[in-house]
């Protein structure tokens, strides 16, 4: 005799198997609620100020909004215009932040480890000194640009790099370094790479001192005979977490950085967009013309790239459950 089951008994199983996952689910949380309770400020805090604004800025991308009025869904219009149109975007902000990550980016974070290296084999009652001396400029901000650089390269006579020039006899007349588009770009590259000494600076110092010294007698015995060796073999291996960490902090420095053009020129808009980043480009759309969609569809094309180079830095330091 052949038994014949209900259709809806799969169903049945399979809704009684999800409701038994969430009652679990909902126990784990309470039987650890002193743990979770712990954890909730900064859930709160990314919740607040991460993730909801990551999905209104993916959600505004297909608006058209100036912050008054009620959003308008205009689908991929925003991201059409942006590689069609926008001859601002394509030729100035793509391209003048791809040259300034690529090198403040690496250029920072392999001076940063340089000089963490020089510093940790001083002695210790001077290391601290010189660690303050290399940190202080990310500190100082937009304080150390305006009573360094600023003065540095003021156009006028009694500019630091022109007073310098003009007692060489290497110019004839003063050169107004922050508004001339030829200069612009790199001299942000060259204060960007002053600044760079912070968080992952200091990330990497902390790194170099938790090395295990034994290592380097047992490398000296398999054969290593050079410092460099010494670097490659065991030093950068034994701080792979330090080293992404500072990867990952140099990447969202680099991608982020565009109040620099405006604290040396004092300008929202940099001459001829020479010193115009991507950054700038969505603080233009967003606080200047108040196309608030448009904005937020450039702030996720950054957050894509910020995506991608961030796994780059995983793959090369990230461990594989990590990946």
């Amino acid at each position: 005799m052949k038994i014949e089951l209900s259709p809806g008994l799969p169903q049945r199983r399979r809704s009684s198997a999800i409701r038994l996952k969430w009652n679990q689910f909902w126990l784990q949380i309470w039987r650890d609620r002193v743990s979770y309770l712990f954890l909730a400020p900064f859930l709160i805090c990314f919740l607040l100020f991460i993730v909801i604004p990551v999905i209104m800025a993916g959600l505004l991308g297909f608006t058209s909004y100036d912050g008054f009025g009620v959003p308008r869904f205009v689908g991929l219009e925003n991201y059409i215009v942006m590689f069609t149109q926008d001859i601002i975007f394509l030729t100035k902000a793509i391209p003048n932040t791809f040259l300034f990550a690529l090198i403040v980016g690496p250029g920072g974070y392999i001076l940063s480890f340089l000089f963490a290296w020089l510093i940790h084999q001083l002695p210790i009652k001077i290391r601290d000194y010189y660690t303050l001396a290399f940190y202080a400029p990310s500190m100082a901000g937009g304080v150390a640009l305006s009573v360094v650089w600023i003065a540095a390269f003021s156009g006028d006579r009694v500019g630091y790099v022109n007073n310098f020039l003009l007692d060489m006899g290497w110019i004839d007349s003063p050169i107004i370094w922050l508004q001339d588009k030829k200069y612009l770009l790199n001299i942000m590259i060259i204060v960007s790479l002053w600044t760079s000494f912070s968080v992952g600076f200091l990330s990497m110092l902390a790194g170099l001192q938790t090395v295990n010294r034994e290592l380097y007698e047992a490398g000296r015995i398999d054969g290593i005979s050079s410092r460099l060796q010494e670097v490659f073999y065991i030093t950068l291996p034994s701080m792979r977490p330090q080293m992404l960490f500072s990867a990952v902090m140099a990447i969202v420095g680099t991608l982020k950085a565009g109040g620099i053009s405006t604290q040396l020129t004092g300008m929202a808009i940099t001459p001829s967009y020479a010193g115009h980043l991507v950054i700038n480009h969505i603080d233009d759309y967003a606080f200047i013309r108040f196309e608030l969609g448009y904005a937020s569809a450039v702030s996720v094309i950054l957050l894509i790239i910020s995506f991608f180079a961030m796994r780059f830095a995983y793959r090369l330091f990230g461990s594989k459950e990590e990946l």
